[in-house]
């Protein structure tokens, strides 16, 4: 097998006068952080690891689905059940043996950002979870570090370089400064509304071309711009941003921020019941009424894929309350929804009120129930 070199791997790159071996080096000694390793995180980590990244630090807490492989190109059928940030740093490592991976299989909360963005150059921000993305631009901010954004929403996409130094010593503007309230979901968030699998890899690309511009100090990276990009018209618009909040007021809000989101809480197995475990129980379900299913989907009128005892929306949590609390015989409670979450979300709420109740949520809902 022929040896494989620096020089040989990264040719066609250092062939380029902006880039050269200067570019390369680096290129070679710089540290990113990837927060995310869905779609965008695909894209960013590869390419970025084959452009000769030095280090990379992926961070998921999520395995790989079915649903995820129409974008999340890197990983194969016989990928499904597996950590996303282990074989994504194996196909890495299959194809750039020069750059080091690390990975954290974790979800990012307000105790450790910190410590995940600490021995790092660059922060990009490839989740879909609209908190965890206030929560990288807000500690970015205070910790003087250059985020990599983007987001997706059907057919458009979002990038922009953000909080980025100039030669003067200033910071450019954050994401406060495009969308400042999260509250007023302007940014979208992790809601099922279907992406194009193409707009994903263009995105996720973008993103990465805007690290290696940074890196190389080669071309105008979107630095006090926001680029919005339309896949169905092939149109482009830079939003140009004006830096107005600045670090203090950055730190007010951390302070009173939780960043919380369901979607990417890592749930107990102890509450949870599997599809098979819940198919095995409805297969000898006794008529007695020892065992209760209770759906909590918003939509009454949301079809099921089995009969529930009763249908009570996550908004009318009092209300299973005083059903629980009425019901004598039932031995033991399985709560539905879609994905869950709003499932386990209850649960959790239920074990508060009754510790010794037993009451499980259905693991990743209905949806994967088949």
């Amino acid at each position: 097998m022929k040896k494989i070199t620096k020089e040989g791997l990264y040719k066609r790159q250092t062939t380029l006068k902006e880039i050269n071996i200067e570019g390369q080096e680096k290129l070679l000694a710089s540290r990113v952080l990837v927060v995310g390793c869905g779609g965008l995180g695909n894209a960013v980590a590869v390419y970025l690891a084959a452009s000769g990244i030095g280090e990379l630090h992926l961070v998921d807490f999520d395995k790989v689905s079915q649903s995820n492989l129409h974008r999340q190109v890197f990983y194969k059928i016989e990928d499904i059940g597996k950590p996303k940030v282990e074989t994504l740093a194996a196909h890495i490592k299959s194809i750039s043996p020069f750059v080091k991976v690390k990975t954290s299989k974790t979800s990012v909360s307000k105790n450790n950002v910190f410590d995940l963005m600490n021995e790092t150059d660059y922060i990009v921000d490839c989740t879909d979870s609209l908190p965890v993305k206030y929560l990288l631009n807000d500690a970015c901010v205070l910790k003087g570090k250059p985020l990599i954004y983007g987001s997706l929403y059907k057919f458009d996409g979002y990038v922009a370089s953000l909080n980025i130094k100039d030669s003067k010593g200033s910071f450019g503007a954050n994401l406060r400064d495009v969308f400042p309230d999260m509250s007023k979901q302007q940014v979208p968030n992790c809601s099922e509304v279907g992406t194009l699998n193409s707009i994903v890899g263009i995105i996720g690309l973008m993103q990465a071309n805007e690290v290696l511009k940074l890196i190389t100090a080669t071309g105008k990276p979107l630095i006090n711009q926001l680029l919005i990009y339309n896949s169905l018209e092939n149109s482009q618009f830079k939003m140009k941003l004006k830096k107005s909040f600045s670090k203090e007021k950055v730190a007010e809000i951390f302070e009173k921020e939780t960043y919380f989101d369901p979607n990417c809480e890592v749930q107990n197995e102890a509450l949870l019941i599997s599809a098979d475990q819940l198919k095995a129980k409805l297969s000898s379900r006794i008529a007695s009424g020892s065992l209760e299913i209770i759906s909590v989907i918003e939509d009454r009128s949301a079809l099921l894929p089995f009969e529930v005892d009763a249908k009570i929306p996550l908004s009318k949590l009092d209300d299973l309350f005083e059903r629980i609390k009425h019901s004598r015989d039932v031995e033991q409670y399985v709560i539905v929804c879609n994905r869950g979450i709003s499932s386990y979300t209850a649960t959790q709420r239920i074990k508060e009120k009754y510790p010794k109740l037993d009451v499980f949520s259905l693991k990743r809902g209905i949806t994967n129930f088949s």
